[in-house]
């Protein structure tokens, strides 16, 4: 069952081959409000497979949180060049289920979520997961993969000219 689209909500996605976090928001007249965080996490197999149940599972949420807007962390340069490219085949398959349910994507660079939310680029997991806990005045502490994808919807919000619905 889909909630109700009249309020303004983003979809945070911190994309990984083997776990995806994902992160709801919705605008309130005191900032970002928690809805929803979690994880998709592809049965272990084929890489292909995997990727086809990313799509699936951002399509899913889509379809039940009714964002308007969809924000993405940016792949990074990695010291292993095969982990950079399965990691951005993951945003790919994440983003195509954004695009194909029209939904604007902003991308995010990790280093920039962290200024946002936590004051430095250079900001720990650890920290990430404490401030979005903080922020969004949640009573238990979110996983690390959650923790990131609400941080990139918290930092869409703050830094984002949102479109309007």
């Amino acid at each position: 069952m889909a909630t109700s689209p009249c309020r303004y909500r983003i979809l945070g996605i911190d994309p990984g081959s083997r776990v995806t976090g994902y992160g709801v928001v919705e605008l309130t007249a005191k900032g970002p409000a928690y809805l929803a965080s979690g994880c998709i996490r592809p049965a272990a197999g084929d890489f292909i497979d995997r990727l086809g149940e990313i799509y699936r599972g951002v399509d899913a949420l889509i379809r039940e949180h009714a964002p308007h807007e969809v924000a993405i962390e940016e792949v990074f340069l990695a010291s292993n060049a095969a982990s950079a490219l399965k990691l951005g085949q993951a945003r790919g398959a994440a983003i195509a289920a954004a695009v194909a349910a029209r939904l604007p994507v902003a991308e995010y660079a990790a280093r920039r979520v962290k200024l946002a939310v936590v004051g430095t680029g250079k900001a720990s997991k650890p920290q990430v997961q404490h401030m979005v806990r903080v922020l969004l005045g949640l009573s238990g502490r979110p996983s690390a993969d959650a923790a990131d994808a609400l941080a990139i919807a918290i930092c869409h919000v703050n830094t984002a000219r949102l479109k309007s619905p």
